[in-house]
């Protein structure tokens, strides 16, 4: 729970046409980045409130998860769809209908009464949320020279990234002095904003002729991701029959593996899986999903030991996962002469190794580690972490020609987003495995901050094996032409 559009000179309504590459500007990014901030600031803020919403809705904190999960799941779901809608409808109409639903959804989130309110409003932010990434990547994808690429995804997420910097200390501060309900409420605003700087400034960008609808491929990929991601998540609950369990996992691989089938039988699926066959964006996506396993479950894990284990307030961990997200606004701006200098195999080899040892170190603390030693780790970790996505997001888009910028834009998200799934059902699991029938305690969350970080540095060994000139065209380079 884990990317500039040439302005034509008439932006009337009926005249939509792929746009064409213009010199990089940092406004539309900008704008896309700032629409997106409300995704980052909704996650940041409800996982802070775990433990008070879990109080005030009478449940486990550990249950309450599911209400970061059906986000993620709802978002799997509706993600294959997200490229064909918007080269069918535009995308920017598409993108402002999806803040206009994303901001009402949340506005639900606070009047929800019991959990089944909760989940069903969650579930819905969630089908919203699964369209603004992927339409807001594709306007700049298509219209951005790839040597640019890395340049303008940084610009694209400096607003973005304002969400978790914000969100532990304004929801925090809400959640200790207020009510928790608040915290669904601060997106209205962004939304009205947003909606109005994209009407001002983005212009349509419809690109290709939508393909045929793959209806087939759209409900087994649907099917597929709900029965993994929740059989997963629901892993040792006692409330779920373990037969019940299994069923959901083993029906949902089944449907995957359909779809597998029916993709390489089908001209137009609805997921297009030969663009695994590009190395660098193989790379990204497969290897970059041990990486976001980790980023799903460390906030959850890390928002507990804080608060339930040591006992602080939300507003006191709020200002410490803070210093994360304030190091990762740093690093965009550090990425991009870094990855000039080093490369990407070199900057995505060892920085993984170094993220996955910031996630183990995470389970060195206990409620007598001096707080401003927990700043200086949150702060490496972010920093570290930052660097990486922001590699990996330029290099999934490195060898790829602009015809399959919409399908690798579907395929990179989803992978993202289902990645993020399993990392907050695997947070999940470990915590009901590790804490026993006692107390949650820091003895429960160290070991599984150790399992996060070895899960992580699984990813290190596709880095190693990519070609050194890996990435090369986002450093003005030639796009190598290489597959497998």
């Amino acid at each position: 729970m884990d990317d500039v559009p040439h302005f034509p000179e008439s932006l009337d309504i009926q005249a939509e046409a792929p746009a064409e590459p213009a010199p990089f500007s940092s406004l539309v990014p900008a704008i896309i980045g700032a629409c997106l901030m409300m995704q980052t600031l909704s996650a940041t803020v409800i996982v802070n409130a775990l433990p008070t919403m879990a109080r005030s809705l009478h449940e486990d904190p550990v249950r309450l998860n599911t209400a970061i999960t059906v986000y993620l799941l709802a978002a799997g779901i509706v993600l294959p769809i997200s490229g064909w809608v918007a080269d069918r409808f535009g995308a920017r109409k598409i993108f402002v209908l999806a803040i206009i639903a994303y901001a009402l959804s949340n506005a639900v989130c606070g009047f929800a009464q019991n959990l089944a309110e909760l989940l069903i409003a969650r579930m819905a932010e969630g089908a919203a949320g699964a369209m603004l990434l992927p339409v807001g990547r594709l306007v700049l994808l298509r219209a951005t020279p790839k040597h640019n690429l890395v340049q303008a995804m940084s610009v694209l997420t400096m607003p973005a990234l304002l969400g978790p910097v914000l969100g532990p200390p304004i929801g925090g501060a809400i959640i200790t002095y207020a009510s928790w309900r608040w915290i669904f409420f601060l997106n209205l605003p962004i939304a009205a904003v947003g909606v109005a700087l994209v009407l001002r400034f983005i212009p349509h960008v419809k690109g290709e002729e939508p393909r045929p609808l793959d209806w087939t491929g759209l409900a087994l990929t649907g099917l597929g991701m709900a029965g993994v991601v929740y059989g997963f998540e629901n892993l040792g609950r006692p409330a779920i029959p373990v037969w019940i369990q299994a069923s959901m996992m083993i029906g949902g691989a089944a449907c995957l593996a359909a779809f597998a089938w029916h993709a390489g039988r089908t001209r137009y699926p609805i997921v297009d899986l030969s663009l695994l066959k590009v190395q660098t964006f193989r790379a990204s996506v497969v290897g970059g999903a041990f990486m976001r396993v980790g980023m799903g479950a460390t906030p959850f894990l890390l928002a507990l030991l804080l608060q339930v284990a040591f006992g602080l307030t939300a507003l006191q961990a709020g200002l410490m996962t803070f210093a994360s997200a304030a190091a990762a606004i740093v690093m965009k701006t550090a990425a991009p002469p870094i990855l000039r200098r080093l490369g990407f195999k070199q900057t995505l080899s060892v920085n993984a190794v170094i993220v996955a040892l910031t996630f183990m170190a995470y389970a060195l603390f206990t409620p007598a580690t001096p707080h401003w030693l927990i700043y200086v780790v949150l702060l490496s970790g972010g920093f570290f972490r930052s660097l990486q996505f922001t590699s990996l997001n330029g290099m999934a888009f490195a060898d790829l020609d602009q015809p399959r910028m919409s399908r690798a834009s579907t395929l990179s998200t989803m992978g993202q987003q289902l990645s993020l799934s399993i990392g907050i059902g695997l947070a999940a699991m470990l915590l009901r495995l590790f804490r026993g029938a006692g107390p949650l305690s820091a003895a429960a969350v160290g070991p599984a901050f150790i399992v996060v970080g070895a899960i992580t540095l699984i990813s290190a060994l596709f880095f190693v094996t990519l070609p050194r000139d890996a990435g090369s065209a986002l450093n003005g380079g030639p796009p190598r032409r290489s597959v497998g």
